[in-house]
């Protein structure tokens, strides 16, 4: 089993993640082949927080161009998450809406 650290990469801000933490969901890019248990047990453990449900959405790379050169962005995959209604916010989105 991986880490809790391993699983979550990173948070995912845009205007929509933002606005919905004050729905207490929660959106973070996590490993490609983390599966939703994983990433439930994970934002318990690293945030201290109870976990509703989690939902994930796979992302594949785009095939960019630059002059003769053809490449491709990474693909990644993106969790939203909702906490119960009891438990308490994330400290790291609080300074973001």
């Amino acid at each position: 089993m991986k880490m809790p650290e391993e699983i979550i990469i990173r948070p995912h801000i845009t205007e929509r993640s933002t606005m919905d933490v004050a729905e207490g969901k929660y959106t973070f890019v996590v490993d490609k082949n983390a599966t939703k248990p994983e990433i439930r047990s994970a934002v318990e453990t690293l945030f201290g927080v109870k976990v509703v449900s989690v939902n994930t959405a796979n992302f594949s790379g785009k095939v960019k161009r630059m002059g003769v050169h053809v490449g491709k962005t990474a693909s990644w995959k993106k969790a939203i998450v909702k906490l119960t209604e009891d438990s308490k916010t994330i400290e790291f989105f609080d300074g973001m809406a």
